[in-house]
């Protein structure tokens, strides 16, 4: 996907997410091991969002691989040991398709 098309994703999943209760405190924070599209908050708990798009739902979410989310895991701990801090956290998705946006909270492989 192109860099273009992966910021259109960006910004509908940001505002998703800011409609949905959410305050987004970093875009693309970047570190040797990997990068998070979103980091937001909400209730206290911060999100570490990967954002996946697609023609599809299926097809969107099958690229969040375990190497991807092994990267993702290691990049939040960088992130809260950077910025000093001892918080609740979840590992989440934002699916942006063609027609809807879905969010997955929690995610696991």
């Amino acid at each position: 996907m192109s860099r273009k098309k992966g910021n259109i994703a960006e910004d509908k999943a940001c505002a998703y997410l800011q409609n949905n209760g959410f305050a987004v405190v970093e875009r693309n924070f970047y570190a040797k091991v990997g990068e998070i599209d979103i980091i937001a908050t909400k209730d206290g708990v911060y999100h570490f969002v990967e954002v996946k798009s697609g023609g599809d739902y299926e097809k969107a979410i099958e690229n969040i691989t375990p190497q991807k989310l092994s990267k993702i895991i290691k990049t939040a701990h960088l992130y809260m040991k950077k910025n000093n801090l001892d918080v609740d956290f979840t590992f989440d998705a934002v699916v942006v398709t063609l027609s809807e946006t879905f969010l997955i909270e929690n995610i696991t492989l």
